[in-house]
């Protein structure tokens, strides 16, 4: 189980996950959002929804 995050604006969301201590997966399953690990290594995703 893992906790997923609508955002407006993917790759700014991303970017700040990173600066933050996120790493990226290897792996990314959908092409609008991205799969990320937090410091402790728990997954997360952000999920792009433009409303």
């Amino acid at each position: 189980m893992h906790f997923g995050f609508q955002v407006a604006d993917l790759e700014a969301a991303v970017a700040e996950a990173l600066a933050l201590g996120a790493a990226l997966t290897d792996h990314q399953p959908q092409p609008r959002g991205r799969v990320l690990f937090d410091p402790a290594g728990h997954p997360f995703r952000l999920c792009h929804d433009p409303s």
